[in-house]
């Protein structure tokens, strides 16, 4: 079993005619992703590497059977593809664009609350559910099946954590970048939601960061839910007050979103926290007893 994508995705990359969306698009489909259409206003009837491009996504859905979204929109584009694919029936809704402004995402995300679609993203990396589907601009070699699931606010940081993971010899269940904007569709609950209700992940590694709140949230949420064993890092240990790291999320405001409050509420929900993101790895390992 795979969370949120899988054998039964058929993608449809918005934004296919793109130098972004060519790459990418390609990627997915080599991996075994089936792409079914490609999405660009005004260039549909043509097609991309056999693809077939269309006007809208809906029209993907109707003529191609779509049933998950890939968006390469640039930003002041990018809500209003959020919202077409969400308006044509996406199940998945997986959106790569970093720099949305955010009162347009604030209009995107209510729009959702009327939706059946889930969102992924803004500003993430993507789902992939090794062996069986990339939905996103992960690099797909350092992946492996297995049955540890991964959630992270950082792109970056997934992958380093999926790295160390698949150099110990511990495969994943599902990889989830969650994106680090300040309004995101998927948050730490809801991908602990499906890893718990998932019989094939075993044990979960969360990534979080700076700014916000969370990590507290998700370590409330882990205590009282979660039972499979959960490892846990909190980027930015080090981060000044005020100042904004990496991520538009990522900001300390007085004494709230500090990495040492994340901590210390990951602590007290049992969750076997990390401080040197170089050890994610052996300590998973440590504690599936692999």
């Amino acid at each position: 079993m795979s969370v949120f994508v899988g054998d039964h995705t058929r993608l449809v990359v918005q934004g296919i005619t793109g130098r972004e969306g060519q790459f990418h698009t390609r990627q997915c489909a080599a991996y075994g992703t089936r792409v079914v259409a490609g999405v660009t206003p005004g260039k549909g009837g043509q097609t991309m590497d056999d693809i077939p491009v269309f006007n809208t996504v809906l029209q993907a859905r109707r003529e191609a059977g779509a049933n998950t979204s890939l968006i390469f929109v640039p930003p002041a584009f990018a809500s209003d593809a959020i919202m077409e694919s969400a308006d044509a029936g996406m199940e998945v809704i997986v959106c790569i664009t970093e720099g949305i402004p955010v009162i347009d995402m604030m209009k995107a995300y209510h729009f959702l609350k009327g939706a059946t679609s889930r969102l992924i993203g803004p500003n993430c990396p993507g789902i992939i559910s090794p062996g069986q589907c990339k939905v996103g601009i992960m690099p797909a070699p350092i992946h492996k099946r297995g049955n540890v699931g991964v959630v992270s606010r950082s792109g970056t940081l997934t992958y380093e954590v999926v790295d160390q993971l698949t150099k110990k010899g511990i495969g994943q269940s599902t990889c989830i970048g969650i994106g680090g904007d300040p309004i995101i569709g998927t948050n730490f609950i809801d991908a602990l939601t499906a890893f718990q209700a998932d019989p094939e992940t075993e044990a979960i590694v969360m990534v979080g960061e700076i700014g916000g709140s969370a990590e507290e949230d998700a370590s409330a949420f882990i205590r009282e839910h979660v039972t499979k064993p959960v490892v846990g890092f909190i980027a930015g240990l080090t981060a000044p007050p005020g100042r904004r790291m990496g991520h538009a999320g990522a900001i300390i405001s007085g004494s709230s979103g500090t990495a040492q409050a994340k901590i210390e509420a990951m602590e007290a929900a049992g969750i076997t926290v990390v401080r040197n993101l170089g050890q994610i790895g052996e300590t998973t390992k440590n504690l599936l007893g692999a």
